[in-house]
Parts: C-alpha cells; sequence; structure tokens
C-alpha cells in the first residue's frame, strides 16, 4: 500500500539540523515512490496559546486549518524535533495544543476515555538530543517521548512504530552528522 506521509518539522529554525534530518528524510521517501507533504510549523502564522482551554472555541488560522487537513490526508506522520528540556519545544507543543482537539483528535462520549478520531495512522519520531540516549532513558526515563508517543499519539490513536534518537548533537563532528543524515536518508526509503 502506498503512504501518504506528511512530515512535521517541529524546531522553529527550519535551517537547523532537524531540518536537514526532514529533508533527507522526504527526498529519499520521494524517491521509493510515497506521496510526501510537509508542515515545517515554524513557518506557520497561528498563535501557540490555547487561551481558554476547551471551554471557548478559538478560531483556527488558516494554517491550522491546512495543518488539520494534511493530517487527515496522511496515513503515517514523520515528526523531526529537538528534545529541550527534556521535550518538545514549546512552539510544537502550542501547535498540538490548537491542532489536536476536540472533534477533531478525539472526542469524548460519556465515559472518562476518548474515541480516538485518528485511528489507523501511525507514526515515526526523529528526535534530536544533546542528552546521550542512555543517559535520557535510565536517568530521566525518556519524558518528552512518553509525553508525544503516549499523552498525545496513542491518546489520538496514532500508533507509533519508531523512535530514532541522533545524539548527542552538541560537540558532533560533521562526520557523524553526515552518518545521521544517511540513516534519515535509509529509513525514508522504507517509508
Amino acid at each position: 500500500m502506498k503512504k501518504n506521509i506528511l512530515v512535521i518539522l517541529g524546531h522553529p529554525d527550519t535551517d537547523s539540523f532537524c531540518g536537514s534530518l526532514s529533508k533527507a528524510y522526504i527526498d529519499s521517501a520521494r524517491a521509493s515512490g510515497s506521496e510526501v507533504r510537509e508542515l515545517q510549523i515554524g513557518e506557520l502564522d497561528f498563535d501557540p496559546i490555547l487561551w481558554n482551554g476547551y471551554n471557548k472555541i478559538q478560531e483556527l488560522e488558516p494554517d491550522l486549518v491546512n495543518a488539520q487537513d494534511l493530517i487527515q490526508w496522511s496515513n503515517h506522520m514523520v515528526f523531526v524535533y529537538p528534545n529541550w528540556w527534556g521535550a518538545m519545544p514549546a512552539l510544537m507543543k502550542g501547535f498540538f495544543d490548537r491542532v489536536f482537539l476536540p472533534g477533531f483528535a478525539f472526542e469524548y462520549r460519556g465515559g472518562s476515555l476518548p474515541d480516538k478520531l485518528l485511528s489507523g495512522r501511525t507514526a515515526h519520531m526523529m528526535v534530536t538530543m544533546d542528552t546521550p540516549p542512555w543517559y535520557y532513558r535510565w536517568i530521566y526515563h525518556r519524558p518528552g517521548h512518553n509525553e508525544m508517543k503516549r499523552t498525545i499519539l496513542e491518546f489520538c490513536g496514532i500508533k507509533v512504530v519508531k523512535i530514532s534518537e541522533f545524539a548527542p548533537i552538541k560537540g558532533s563532528s560533521q562526520q557523524q552528522r553526515e552518518k545521521w543524515l544517511a540513516i534519515a536518508k535509509t529509513l525514508g526509503s522504507k517509508a
């Protein structure tokens, strides 16, 4: 089955190493025959603050309406983002607050657990960090990965099939970064 892949770049700076990983993945996935579209959160025009929670409807900006359309179109999503202070950047969190809304991503219908409205989709998380992966896992217990995988994506029905870590970025050589870009290309070619 051909995949409709949506790549979401969560780094506010599109010229970051995350941006390079995203591009490597996209180019390779397209070359392998997948249809790929992309969202660069740092380029979207929206207020990342959900001012009244779910108590009052906050009209979606056109870029967020488009984001919802692309999510509906996709059957696989790839999230490329840095891990800052143990989790995703604030702008990316604001994106989820504003886009993954009741009636779109989930819906409470009586019980305490919601209907998962984005079921049938898969996701791949590609995460850069300065923290060594072993330390992030065993000392910190992967707080950002757990937030993203369990309390956002799986809450809405999206099955995370892979988490790829690129770390530590700080102090990495150009040779190491080239190896990571080659990994992103390989991941894209297998999408």
